[in-house]
Parts: C-alpha cells; sequence; structure tokens
C-alpha cells in the first residue's frame, strides 16, 4: 500500500505528527485537552473545542492513531476521491466537536471521565473507522482456534487500543467519532453533498501539494518472458549504462593503440574484473563459443518484437 490518490491523508498524518511532535518540546500539553469545569463553564476558553483536534498528548496513542489512518484513510479518500474527503473531515470534525461538548455538558456529573477529552483527533479516526466498516469490503478471512478473522480485524484491534488508551475519556470520543460517521453516513441534513470551496481548495493544491508530495505505486514489469530470459534481461538491465558511443561488436580482451613506437598491445581486463565476472557469471562469450548474431536476424527479430532491447534479442539469438 502506498500514499498514491490519497495526499490528503498523508498530510492530515504529517500535519498531526508535526504539532504533536511541537506540543511536547515546548511542553504545552496542557493547553490540548478539553476539560468542562473549568476551562469552559468557568475561565470560557473555548479555543480548546478545536485546538485540542491538533495535536496528541501521547506519543503511544499518535503512533496508534497514524497505523490506523495509514490502514483505513487511504482506502476511503481513494472511493470518495480528494476533495470529497477532505470535506468529510471538516464535517466529521465539527459534528465530533458538537457531539463532545453535548456529552460533557451531560455526563460531566458521573465523574471525572466523563468531564475532560483527550488530546487528538480520536474522535475523527473513529468516524473514518465507521466509512472503512461500511465501505470497504473483505479480502480474505481465516480461523485461529476456530474463530473467524479477516484482514480488516488489524485495523479493528488497533483501534480497540486506541480506544482504551485513557478509559473512559477516549471510549467516550471513540464513541462519538462512531456516532459522526454514522450521522454522515445517513445523510442527515444533506451532509454527504457539502463540498469545500473551490478557491480552498485551488490554494490548498497550490501551495501544500509540494510540501505533501505524491507518492507513486511501486512499478511492477509487464514482461512476461522465461525464467530464463527474465534473468537474462535483468542481468543487461541492472548493466551500468553510459552515454559513451560503443561499438556493437564485442569487445577483446586485448586492444591494439598506435603510439611513437608503433602498434603497441594493451591488456584487457583487469584480474579482479575476471575474477567478479567468474563469480557473476559474466564471462566472455567469444571464448564460450557462442556465435554473433548476423545483422539480418536482429533485424528480423526487432521488426516481430519491436517493444525488445537490442540486447535481449541478441542474447536470445545467441543462446540458440
Amino acid at each position: 500500500m502506498s500514499f498514491q490518490h490519497a495526499s490528503v491523508t498523508k498530510g492530515i498524518m504529517m500535519a498531526v505528527a508535526v504539532s504533536s511532535v511541537i506540543v511536547a518540546i515546548f511542553d504545552v500539553k496542557y493547553n490540548f485537552h478539553l476539560q468542562l469545569v473549568p476551562h469552559i463553564s468557568r475561565d470560557h476558553q473555548y479555543w480548546r473545542l478545536l485546538l485540542h483536534h491538533a495535536a496528541f498528548s501521547s506519543s503511544s496513542e499518535l503512533f496508534l492513531w497514524e497505523i490506523i489512518l495509514y490502514n483505513v484513510g487511504i482506502d476511503i479518500e481513494r472511493q470518495f476521491g480528494g476533495v470529497k474527503y477532505a470535506s468529510f473531515l471538516v464535517v466529521s470534525t465539527l459534528l465530533v466537536t458538537v457531539l463532545e461538548l453535548l456529552s460533557l455538558l451531560v455526563l460531566h456529573h458521573f465523574g471525572s471521565s466523563f468531564n475532560v477529552i483527550p488530546s487528538g483527533p480520536i474522535g475523527l479516526a473513529f468516524s473514518v473507522v465507521y466509512q472503512y466498516i461500511s465501505l470497504v469490503p473483505d479480502t480474505y478471512r481465516f480461523r485461529v482456534f476456530g474463530v473467524g478473522f479477516s484482514n480488516k480485524s488489524f485495523p479493528y484491534a488497533l483501534a480497540l487500543q486506541l480506544a482504551f488508551s485513557q478509559p473512559w475519556s477516549s471510549t467516550l470520543a471513540a464513541a462519538l467519532g462512531i456516532s459522526s460517521g454514522a450521522l454522515y453516513r445517513s445523510d442527515i441534513a444533506s451532509l454527504k453533498g457539502y463540498r469545500l470551496p473551490p478557491w480552498f481548495v485551488r490554494l490548498t493544491s497550490r501551495y501544500m501539494h509540494s510540501l505533501v508530495g505524491e507518492t507513486r505505486a511501486v512499478r511492477r514489469t509487464t514482461r512476461a518472458l522465461p525464467a530464463t530470459e527474465v534473468s537474462e534481461t535483468t542481468r543487461l538491465e541492472d548493466e551500468v549504462i553510459t552515454t559513451a558511443h560503443t561499438s556493437r561488436t564485442e569487445p577483446s580482451t586485448r586492444s591494439t593503440t598506435n603510439g611513437p613506437r608503433g602498434a603497441t598491445d594493451q591488456p584487457g581486463p583487469s584480474v579482479m574484473r575476471e575474477w567478479v565476472n567468474e563469480l557473476t557469471g559474466r564471462v566472455d562469450r567469444a571464448s564460450t563459443g557462442i556465435r554473433v548474431p548476423t545483422d539480418a536476424e536482429i533485424s528480423q527479430l526487432t521488426s516481430i518484437f519491436p517493444d525488445l532491447q537490442r540486447e535481449v534479442i541478441v542474447a536470445a539469438l545467441q543462446r540458440r
């Protein structure tokens, strides 16, 4: 899995990680949790409602959150598209914030655990997890001691650890995140139809895309050749390619140069090169009795297989 077509997820992961590190360096973690009494009710610190989503106060929670979003958010962004996924994150954050404030007003009488919401976008992660549960099917299933599991069980196990990292405040945040995901999925008040303004999308694409970048998937070969030819092709592609003009004939082990005293023989490859060639199997084909194919044969195969390199065609003719 890579971040191809998932630049929003990559940007969110980078932003939360950087902000968490900065908060830890400057030792201002006490400003990033949401607490009803006394911060909201007495001190009127309403900026905590949104600021507590910006950073984690615990490195273990940050690690779990990053792994969960990597395994879950990429699939959701690829299904939604970048603009819809970013709009979904904004709507989910606002829904989680409203639900957290309402839950603190109702539940703070039942104990100190329900009077505080831990720092970090825990609710946002579980809102994405709910979309993952609803939209992404199982890839494979397996059993351990008779108990059925699937490939989606691993992100769920990590999400469960994050939900119970600070019981019961983190559990409450996880439940509210699932509730916000369900509200978005039910399309109450046409939440699915909201999109970020075009000017904001253009602004972020222009300035943030250069910082975040786009990761391309691993390139896989499209050749369907036998095992011997694939190994020969791989060997030829692994050799050093230079821009110097080379002759089409096989070089001999000794070369002749004209000096002031006439023609002199120059030594061929060094002893170390010959030893390396013997170990890697790159021996001189002229000394092994392999014939040199004619230009007519090479031209004929080149016209039949125009996508193959000349070295591959020459190697195939030499082996046969």
